[in-house]
C-alpha cells in the first residue's frame, strides 16, 4: 500500500516529486516502510512537500478464495430466495437451519449448572474426552484400550488433528509419502502441503461405474514406497459417499500390511453414516484387530453437530505402552507451539453426553434420525430422477452411495442443464426442449 501527501505552490513540483522518487529520503534510505520526504525552498516559500508509506506487505499478493468456503460466501450474498448452500457439508433442517441437537442443549444446560470454570486445559485436553472418544472409536472393551497402546489428544477438530499428525510425520518420517485418494476432502491436500510432507494420489473414483476403483486403488498402494502413510477415509467418504464393502477393506488391510504402509483413518462421520457408530468405526477396528499400528484424526463437527467448536482428536495406536507415552509426549511437544492447548466448551459436551447413559441414549437416536433422513433425501431424489429420465441411466448407485456426500456421474455440461431445468420448474418457467 502507498500513501502520499502533496502540496503544490509551484508549477516545478511535478518534476520535484519525480526526483524525490529517484534521490530517496537521505538517512532514512533503505529503511522498509519508512516515510521518505523532500522539501524544497524558493525565496523563502514551500514549494513542495512530499511523504511517501510503502509497505513491508508490497510482495505479499492476494490469496485465492477457498474453493469449498468461496462458495459459502457467494450463497450468503446471494439474494435469490431459492438458493440453496451445496458447499460446506453441514446438516441442515427442512427450514434450512442449522440443527442443534437437544442432546446438545441438554449438556450445556448441565455445564451451566456445574458452574464450571474455564481455566487452561492441559496441552492434550480434557481427561474425560480423551478416555470418551478413544472408546467410541475403538470400542469401549477393546484391548489396546486396556493395555494403554492409545496416544489420544485432543485437538482442533478435524483438520487440527490432520495438521497436528501431518507435523509428527513430517518431524519422524522425514522421507515417507502421503497417499490420498483421488478424489479427496479439499483440505487434504492443503494441510500436507503446508506441513512440507510430500503426498501424491491413489485411484478411487471409477467415473464408468459411478463407484469404487478398487482394483486401480489397491494397485497403487501396492505401488507406493515400503513405509508410505495411506490416508483412509473412516466411512461416507468426502466427497463421493463411496465407501469399500467389508470384503474390501479386508484385502486392503492386506495390501497395507504387506507393505510395512502406516494406515491413516480421517473418521468425520461416525453415527452419522450409518447411523451407528459400531458399524460407521468397523473399518478403523479392523486394522485395529490386525495389530497394525495406526493414526485416526477424529472430529464431532457432524454427528453432534458441534462445527463451531472445533472439538476433534488425534490418536496413535501403538505397538506397546511406552511407545505410545513417547507419542503422546511428541504430540503434545508440537501442539504447544501450534495452539498450546485445545479449547474447553465442545469436549465438555461431547464427555458428559458420552458419560451419561440417558443423554448417550439420546444422541444415538438424534444420529439415527438425522442419519435416517439423510437415506430418505437420497431415496426421494432416486425416485425422482428414475421417473423422470428417459435416458436409461442407472442412477441406482445413489442408494449405494452414504452419508452427505454424492457423485452423479454428470459432466460439467449436463450439471448446468440440470441446474436450469429444476430451476426453471421450481420458479414456473417455460423450457425450450
Amino acid at each position: 500500500m502507498a500513501s502520499a501527501a502533496l502540496a503544490v505552490a509551484s508549477p516545478a513540483a511535478s518534476a520535484v516529486a519525480a526526483r524525490s522518487k529517484v534521490l530517496g529520503g537521505g538517512k532514512n534510505q533503505g529503511r522498509n516502510g519508512c516515510r521518505v520526504g523532500i522539501t524544497r525552498k524558493s525565496f523563502g516559500h514551500v514549494m513542495m512537500a512530499l511523504a511517501v508509506d510503502v509497505s513491508r506487505f508490497e510482495g505479499v499478493p492476494m490469496a485465492p478464495p477457498d474453493p469449498i468456503l468461496g462458495v459459502s460466501e457467494a450463497f450468503k450474498a446471494d439474494k435469490n430466495d431459492l438458493k440453496l448452500n451445496l458447499g460446506v457439508g453441514a446438516y441442515r433442517t427442512e427450514e434450512l437451519q442449522p440443527y442443534v441437537l437437544n442432546v446438545v442443549k441438554k449438556a450445556e444446560n448441565l455445564m451451566l449448572e456445574k458452574g464450571e470454570n474455564k481455566e487452561y486445559l492441559p496441552i492434550e485436553g480434557l481427561a474425560a474426552f480423551n478416555k470418551a472418544t478413544a472408546e467410541l472409536l475403538l470400542g469401549a472393551d477393546n484391548p489396546v484400550i486396556k493395555q494403554g497402546l492409545v496416544a489420544t489428544l485432543q485437538s482442533l477438530s478435524g483438520t487440527g488433528s490432520l495438521r497436528l499428525a501431518a507435523a509428527f510425520i513430517q518431524r519422524y518420517f522425514p522421507e515417507a509419502k502421503v497417499l490420498i485418494s483421488s478424489p479427496t476432502w479439499g483440505n487434504h491436500k492443503n494441510i500436507f502441503n503446508d506441513a512440507r510432507v510430500p503426498w501424491s494420489e491413489y485411484r478411487y473414483y471409477d467415473p464408468k461405474t459411478v463407484g469404487l476403483d478398487f482394483e486401480g486403488m489397491i494397485a497403487d498402494i501396492e505401488a507406493a514406497p515400503e513405509g508410505s502413510f495411506v490416508l483412509l477415509h473412516g466411512c461416507a467418504h468426502n466427497p463421493t459417499g463411496i465407501d469399500p464393502t467389508p470384503e474390501q477393506w479386508e484385502k486392503i488391510a492386506d495390501v497395507i500390511q504387506e507393505k510395512k504402509h502406516m494406515p491413516f483413518f480421517d473418521v468425520a462421520y461416525q453415527g452419522f453414516a450409518s447411523g451407528s457408530l459400531d458399524e460407521d468405526a468397523f473399518s478403523v477396528r479392523l486394522f485395529v484387530k490386525r495389530g497394525m499400528e495406526v493414526f485416526v484424526a477424529q472430529s464431532y463437527s457432524k454427528n453432534l453437530g458441534l462445527y463451531a467448536e472445533r472439538v476433534g482428536a488425534i490418536n496413535v495406536v501403538c505397538s506397546a505402552p511406552e511407545v505410545a507415552d513417547r507419542v503422546k509426549s511428541q504430540l503434545k511437544r508440537l501442539a504447544r507451539p501450534m495452539y498450546s492447548n485445545p479449547p474447553i466448551h465442545g469436549a465438555r459436551i461431547v464427555a458428559n453426553v458420552v458419560g451419561d447413559p440417558t443423554m448417550f441414549g439420546e444422541w444415538k437416536q438424534e444420529m439415527e434420525q438425522m442419519a435416517g433422513r439423510i437415506k430418505n433425501v437420497r431415496q426421494k431424489l432416486y425416485d425422482s430422477l428414475s421417473a423422470k429420465d428417459k435416458s436409461g441411466k442407472d442412477w441406482s448407485f445413489i442408494l449405494r452411495q452414504i452419508g452427505m456426500f454424492s457423485y452423479t456421474g454428470l459432466n460439467k455440461a449436463q450439471v448446468k442443464l440440470f441446474l436450469l431445468v429444476h430451476m426453471a420448474h421450481a420458479i414456473q418457467l417455460p423450457i425450450a426442449h
